[in-house]
């Protein structure tokens, strides 16, 4: 921990992008009044207390270095981020994906928010944005998708009419030892033998009784929902379904990379499952979000060749999803910029998902990006510009471009990736030549950090990758 300074941060909300925000900054010296309010006011999807509970799944994406996902989380690893330090000491098997046991890695981030010297966590829930600002040097706001009533209309008041909200949904939990291994396989995709996900393969009558009866289950939010209204990423199974009866086939029940070994050959459909906990007792239905009813989902999911007789551990659930509009609202440090917000006693900044930074790593990192922020502004030291050509750089200058319009909550990709000069046809040519120079820029980055003192010790940590958990270690 750098010296401590006396300066003191309110961070509300402890999810990932708050939990992060605040060891980042105790670990810059700065005292942090982190506040969540569960569990005195709880959600519809949260089911823990604990901090930084993961709900939607529990995959941190890919870890491959020449994707977009995979260089975020080098850039985490080089920065010393202390959540995804601990997402890389609770990691389950999940193929090329970062997987964590969820209930394993909170338990972890709680301990160390709660035993940090300079952070005092504060359960209670935060109302007034104006109220927090007079009682700090800065505010963190990082309340996430699920921001409450009182709170939302707070920041209404200081971001106006451009408050925003959208549908976002959460995939079902099955208990392992209720599943039927007799139908399921593991394989990961284009991989030869045991994989790290378990497959549910469709012949084509199956899957066209499945999509039947998915089509005609019933809905908790009974509405027909407009592309606006939805996360691209997290839309409900039975609404890509709706789409077309073959859309799911082509994407989340897609079976492509399988070979089913009781046939040797290509399912019509597959669903994949993957390790919820480090032990295997439980399983995630991997891209099945669903705005089902409970007794719904039993019924429907239960069709899906080796779950007939699948115990739920965790329905999925659907629920209002709170972002504000970045572009029109958020310089590049993540701070609101509206003239009301402008006249409070504090600079108010705004991380994670609130912020339309959408993704588990996203949030990760964009608490980081805020800690940095705000402690360079308490050090009265300027903040290296972050280079566009990492991953977070490219996220954030699309989210905080006033061109941007129609702006929806963003992951990082390539897409938004400052174009290589000259331009590389070949894809994979293409990415790597994407990662090799984000890590240079992101090299640079770093030890600007360091001469401005304001990298932590643990910056620089390699981005290795220790076995995932498995049964052996139960």
């Amino acid at each position: 921990m750098l010296a401590p300074m006396k300066k003191n941060v309110t961070v509300i909300g402890g999810g990932l992008a708050g939990s992060e925000a605040a060891l980042s900054l105790a670990a810059r010296g700065i005292a942090v009044r982190l506040v969540e309010m569960r569990p005195a006011t709880p959600t519809a999807v949260h089911h823990t207390d604990g901090l930084a509970e993961l709900v939607c799944s529990n995959s941190l994406k890919s870890t491959k270095p020449d994707s977009a996902a995979g260089m975020l989380k080098t850039e985490l690893a080089r920065l010393g981020s202390p959540l995804f330090a601990a997402a890389r000491r609770h990691r389950v098997a999940a193929g090329g994906a970062l997987a964590v046991d969820r209930a394993a890695f909170s338990a972890d981030v709680t301990a160390q928010v709660e035993t940090a010297p300079l952070i005092e966590l504060v359960r209670e829930e935060a109302a007034d944005v104006a109220a927090e600002a007079a009682r700090a040097d800065a505010v963190v706001l990082a309340t996430g998708p699920l921001t409450s009533e009182a709170l939302s209309d707070s920041l209404a008041a200081l971001a106006g009419a451009d408050h925003l909200a959208f549908y976002d949904a959460a995939a079902p939990v099955v208990m392992a030892d209720s599943l039927d291994y007799g139908r399921l396989f593991r394989q990961s995709r284009y991989e030869e033998g045991a994989g790290d996900y378990l497959n549910a393969p469709f012949d084509r009558d199956e899957y066209e009784a499945f999509i039947d009866a998915l089509l005609g289950a019933r809905r908790v939010i009974d509405k027909a929902f407009g592309s606006k209204d939805l996360f691209q990423a997290c839309q409900p199974i039975e609404e890509i379904a709706r789409a077309g009866r073959d859309a799911p086939r082509f994407g989340t029940l897609k079976p492509v990379g399988l070979i089913d070994p009781r046939t040797r050959r290509r399912p019509w459909a597959a669903l994949q499952l993957r390790a919820e906990d480090a032990c295997g007792q439980s399983y995630n239905l991997v891209g099945f979000q669903t705005n089902l009813a409970f007794p719904e989902q039993e019924r429907v999911f239960r069709m899906v060749p080796g779950l007939e007789h699948a115990e739920f551990a965790r329905y999925g659930v659907m629920h209002r999803n709170t972002f504000i509009d970045a572009p029109r609202l958020l310089d590049d440090h993540g701070r609101l910029v509206t003239g009301a917000a402008r006249r409070l006693p504090a600079p108010i900044y705004v991380a994670g998902q609130l912020a339309g930074t959408e993704g588990y790593a996203e949030a990760i990192r964009s608490g980081l990006h805020a800690a940095l922020a705000v402690a360079a502004d308490l050090r009265g030291t300027v903040l290296p510009a972050l280079p566009r050509q990492t991953a977070y750089g490219a996220l954030l200058s699309y989210a905080t471009d006033p061109a941007t319009v129609d702006y929806q909550p963003m992951h990082v990709n390539f897409g938004i990736m400052e174009p290589l000069d000259p331009p590389i046809r070949n894809k994979g040519a293409r990415y790597h030549a994407y990662a090799e120079r984000g890590a240079t820029a992101l090299e640079a980055y770093a030890r600007a950090l360091e001469e401005a003192g304001l990298l932590a010790p643990g910056g620089g940590t390699p981005p290795t990758w220790p076995a995932a958990a498995g049964a052996g270690a139960c």
